[in-house]
């Protein structure tokens, strides 16, 4: 039996991404064999998998990739339960595997994802990310996708803070050439979080609800009745300017809007993900979880 150190359980779990101690048994239920131990915790990954579902994972990666024409874009979310596990190497290829398959087989939400056929892996796409649990000891989630067509122009994306959030961006009247400018937008979308392109997409029961709120405000702050519309005008006229891309200011230049910046080049439409968006997070007893991981 090989000695299994403390290097060589180290090893393992920087190669699967599993936990300490469930690395430290199977190279001790594989005698220091490395590569039996990883085939100890894909075979324990299909028992277990099912058992880790219900664990809450809010980190994980936002991946971005495109054709090659610069045609179709996807953008993906998926999720782990750890900023560790998200770091792996074993992690990040499943992340670019998947994406790219979304971009080639283009399905139509996560049920159809799951369910392709993962040829690199021999296996379902589902089938597949059961046995990533097992290996790397924690939840992961497909969760979220979008795919950007374009006809008659150009899509580009951007990742920023090492795959904690992304965009994707089409736009129209653009080369090639412009990859740059279409990915200044992307960076800014990821910064300044449009909820449209420009106002005219803005949907009016949000604008009914922000004027509601205004109203009440005002009468709250004891405004006489016969100002407050002005008010209320005012304020949902910032609001909408802050709200669409095209009346922004340019937050790599700040003295221009988008729309001047862009001139007459066209965004089309985009897609902006946040790594972890609207998941509630467990809160953190790190006393627990260090008693957790001992078997305590």
């Amino acid at each position: 039996m090989a000695e299994i150190t403390a290097a060589l359980v180290k090893e393992l779990r920087e190669k699967t991404g599993g936990g300490m101690v469930n690395c430290k048994k199977a190279l001790t239920e594989s005698n220091g064999d490395f590569d039996k131990a990883i085939d100890y915790l894909r075979k324990k990954g299909l028992d277990d998998a099912a058992k880790k579902s219900s664990r809450i994972a809010a980190d994980g990666l936002i991946t971005v990739c495109k054709s090659d024409d610069s045609k179709t874009a996807v953008i993906l979310e998926i999720n782990s339960e750890t900023d560790f596990v998200a770091k792996t190497d074993d992690f990040i290829e499943l992340c670019n595997d998947l994406a790219n398959l979304i971009l080639t087989k283009k399905p139509v939400d996560i049920d159809s994802l799951n369910k392709l056929p993962f040829d690199k892996y021999n296996s379902t796409v589902e089938a597949v990310v059961s046995e990533k649990v097992g290996i790397i000891g924690e939840n992961i989630i497909l969760r979220r996708f979008s795919i950007l067509e374009s006809t008659d122009g150009i899509v580009e994306g951007y990742i920023h803070m090492g795959g904690k959030m992304g965009a994707i961006v089409e736009m129209e009247n653009v080369t090639i050439a412009d990859a740059q400018i279409i990915k200044d937008i992307a960076l800014h979308i990821c910064a300044m979080n449009p909820l449209c392109v420009s106002p005219d997409e803005l949907d009016q029961d949000l604008l009914k609800h922000e004027e509601e709120i205004y109203i009440a405000k005002a009468k709250e702050s004891g405004k006489p009745d016969n100002i407050i519309p002005k008010i209320v005008e005012g304020q949902i006229k910032k609001f909408t300017e802050e709200s669409c891309l095209l009346s922004q200011n340019f937050v790599k230049d700040p003295d221009i809007t988008i729309k001047d910046f862009l001139g007459d080049k066209k965004v089309i439409r985009f897609t902006r993900l946040m790594l972890g968006d609207g998941i509630e997070r467990p809160k953190e007893d790190f006393a627990e979880e260090v008693k957790k991981q001992a078997g305590l």
